[in-house]
């Protein structure tokens, strides 16, 4: 028997057959992007966190609720800052013979007035959370209290490290 020509395109179209035989899905690539995109969700989903300090040292509480992304006022043993941000030394403040600590209250009233998508929020007030030393004096948060309220933030939280309930 003799044998048959092929033509050029049946050639190709031979080739292009026996490539689509041998070739399949490599998957290592795909599990790769998809393992670091569900880690990244992971991550960058959960609760909203509370900036840490090395000076901070949070009093203890068993409350279930998680906190929420708010303005923070931070209270060091020295100094008082907002969202990192020195405002004024503690010491000064507890000195000062005022209820209303002045620069935090000029610091308060600038993040309110520069949050202008949140207006919603006037009639309610602001929310904002406190994270002091577990001994920072009373009186010093008496006077962050009334400041707070002067300036209308009045939904007001204190940051805990959260502790096991007993068993009771």
């Amino acid at each position: 028997m003799k044998k048959s020509k092929l033509t050029g395109r049946s050639k190709r179209v031979e080739n292009i057959a026996r490539l689509h035989r041998s070739s399949g899905l490599n998957l290592v690539s795909l599990m790769d992007i998809f393992t670091i995109l569900v880690f990244f969700l992971l991550v960058s989903s959960g609760a909203p966190q509370l900036p840490s300090s090395k000076d901070i040292k949070l009093p203890s509480s068993n409350a279930q609720k998680v906190p929420k992304e708010t303005l923070v006022i931070s209270i060091t043993s020295t100094d008082i800052l907002v969202q990192g941000k020195l405002i004024g030394k503690v010491s000064e403040a507890i000195a000062s013979s005022e209820d209303i600590i002045d620069e935090l209250a000029k610091e308060l009233e600038f993040r309110r007035d520069s949050r202008a998508l949140q207006k919603k929020g006037d009639n309610e007030g602001y929310a904002v959370t406190i994270m002091g030393d577990e001994h920072i004096p009373y009186q010093l948060v008496r006077k962050i209290l009334a400041t707070c309220r002067q300036t209308n933030y009045i939904k007001i939280a204190f940051a805990a490290n959260q502790t096991a309930k007993g068993k009771g």
